[in-house]
Parts: structure tokens; C-alpha cells; sequence
């Protein structure tokens, strides 16, 4: 009789463990889905903020609550190809004209200030916002590499569409040695 409650026992132990795995898996999958977002980078277009092979965490719940901000590393959908996700800097807020000039980001007329972007040189290529300024339409954004000399960004193909934006990148924590909050 001591080793059948013994049999019962152990089932039962191991029931509840794969309960527990069950929802672990289950929350893990809701955070991952709606909360948290996992994406690597694979060019040199934002380095040195993000290096090739980097891992990031996203916040893909802030801009259900606030637009992004000039200066905020976003993730979004590529608008020529909304399969895969891309990583840039925003620079651009919907209803601004933005220039490029002499390395500098001008936003209304004016020099941007910010320190995320002030301190990058913006390269002269493309054509969209450079040598001339460009209206960012009302549901859109305009986004810009950190390295801008081997970034493709808004300069070549154009403004980023606002439901196209996932999230903010956050935090890199692969490699270990580049773990921290991303600037």
C-alpha cells in the first residue's frame, strides 16, 4: 500500500511540474507576442549604437501609449518589404520638414539639438530630405541610421509608415560584453 501512495505521489509531482512548464511557456509566449520583442542585428547601419550580430529587446507596448520621440532607436516594418524588421534612429516626427546639410539634421529650419543625433554625421546621399527639405506626412515618420555612410534608410526610400513602427529598442544583452540600455 506505501508504494502505490508513493506511485500516486510521484505522478501527481509530476503533473503539477508539467503544469507549471505548461504556463511558463504560455506567459513566455504572451510577453514575447505582445510585451517584449527579440531582434538581432544583422548590418553595420547603426554602428557604433549596434554592432553586427548584436541581440536586442524591445518595448513593443510604449507607442501603444506615446508617439516615438526624435532620438529613440526604433524597430519597424521595412516599407518595401513589411516581412522583415529593421533597426534606425528616429529623426523625424509626423507634419515636420526635415533637411540634410553640411552633416547636420535640420527639423523645421532648425539644427537639431539633440544629443543622440547631434552627435552623428549624416551623410549628403539620397534624396529624400537632402539638399532640400521633406514634409513628413501626417501617419509617418522619418528614420536615419547611426552610420549613415552604409545605412539605407529614409534618405533612399522614404518615410516610415506610424503602423509600421513594432517598438523601441531597449536593451542589447548579446554579446554579454555590449549588455546594457541602448542610447
Amino acid at each position: 500500500m506505501v508504494s502505490g501512495a508513493r506511485k500516486r505521489q510521484k505522478r501527481e509531482g509530476v503533473l503539477e511540474w508539467f503544469k507549471s512548464l505548461l504556463w511558463a511557456v504560455a506567459i513566455a509566449l504572451l510577453i514575447r507576442a505582445f510585451l517584449v520583442g527579440n531582434f538581432r542585428i544583422p548590418s553595420t547601419s547603426m554602428v557604433p549604437t549596434l554592432k553586427v550580430g548584436d541581440r536586442l529587446l524591445a518595448n513593443k507596448v510604449v507607442y501603444r501609449y506615446r508617439r516615438p520621440a526624435r532620438g529613440e532607436v526604433v524597430i519597424f516594418k521595412y516599407p518595401e518589404d513589411p516581412s522583415r524588421d529593421f533597426v534606425k534612429r528616429m529623426i523625424a516626427l509626423p507634419g515636420e520638414r526635415v533637411l540634410i546639410r553640411g552633416g547636420r539634421i535640420y527639423i523645421n529650419g532648425k539644427c537639431v539639438e539633440d544629443e543622440r543625433v547631434r552627435c552623428r554625421y549624416y551623410y549628403s546621399e539620397g534624396t529624400i530630405g537632402v539638399s532640400s527639405e521633406a514634409q513628413v506626412p501626417p501617419d509617418a515618420y522619418y528614420v536615419l541610421g547611426d552610420n549613415s555612410i552604409n545605412s539605407k534608410d529614409s534618405r533612399y526610400w522614404g518615410f516610415v509608415p506610424a503602423k509600421y513602427i513594432v517598438g523601441q529598442a531597449v536593451f542589447t544583452y548579446w554579446p554579454p560584453w555590449r549588455m546594457g540600455f541602448i542610447r
